[in-house]
């Protein structure tokens, strides 16, 4: 067992899930096969968590937080080919740079390594965007890794087409109760959240949330508001409607 850095042991199993390791070894062994994926799940449940760590681990992994326009797409994936190629290795003045002066810099970047496109929270991006994406990643030079919620690929839009491989998606799911109850003691206890009732509405907020790690830390975030406690108790079934109701 190991320890959270408050002194909270934490079984192995435990981690495993946290961290996604398994999810996390899968795309290292898709990246060495050079293919596309698509990372799918609800709102909340680790997608982007997921990506940015392997990204952080990956040499080749130029990360995307989310794709708005061709301009930006292009800026950020000039910052993440700064962060691996060093900046000395572009020019100077990309920041004044047009689109397409942006996307012949980039261009001629990803022809000096194999690197690897992540794309996250995609929303059905626009047709500028989808034809800067596969002429960048044109025959497979460059695979993509796409952020989504929909497991068929709507998210995506026209970018599913380099997904030809129905086998290269890779579902999130949300934790079983056990594991979402361990992750939300940790956090309330990290958070240094006190109740008298704290147990009963960690359970009910885990309930509440099935299992969504990302809802259950914004709903922690908000139990220590006053209009959230009455007599050193948390009111979890009115936090949970303004939760759902994103008065968050």
């Amino acid at each position: 067992m190991r320890r959270s850095n408050t002194g909270v042991a934490l079984k192995e199993d435990y981690l495993k899930v946290v961290e996604r390791t398994v999810e996390l070894e899968r795309l290292i062994s898709w990246a060495q096969e050079r293919k596309p994926m698509l990372v799918f799940g609800p709102e909340g449940v680790g997608k982007t968590r997921l990506l940015q760590e392997f990204a952080r681990i990956q040499p080749l992994a130029l990360y995307v937080p989310q794709v708005k326009s061709p301009h930006d797409l292009l800026l950020s994936l000039v910052d993440s080919l700064c962060t691996k190629l060093g900046a000395r290795s572009l020019p100077s003045h990309t920041s004044t740079m047009s689109t397409s002066g942006l996307k012949g810099t980039v261009d001629r970047a990803l022809n000096v390594k194999p690197f690897l496109l992540l794309l996250d929270q995609l929303q059905n991006p626009s047709r500028a965007v989808t034809t800067i994406v596969k002429e960048l990643g044109y025959y497979g030079r460059t695979p993509v890794f796409f952020g989504a919620r929909s497991p068929h690929m709507e998210d995506i839009g026209a970018l599913q087409a380099l997904c030809y491989d129905k086998k290269e998606r890779l579902e999130m799911t949300n934790w079983s109760s056990e594991i979402a109850l361990e992750f939300a003691r940790r956090e309330a206890d990290r958070l240094d959240l006190w109740a008298n009732n704290l147990d009963t509405a960690l359970q009910s907020i885990v309930h509440l949330s099935g299992g969504n790690p990302g809802s259950i830390l914004g709903m922690l975030k908000m139990a220590s508001r006053s209009q959230y406690r009455v007599d050193d108790q948390i009111k979890f079934h009115v936090l949970y409607l303004d939760y759902r109701m994103g008065r968050r």
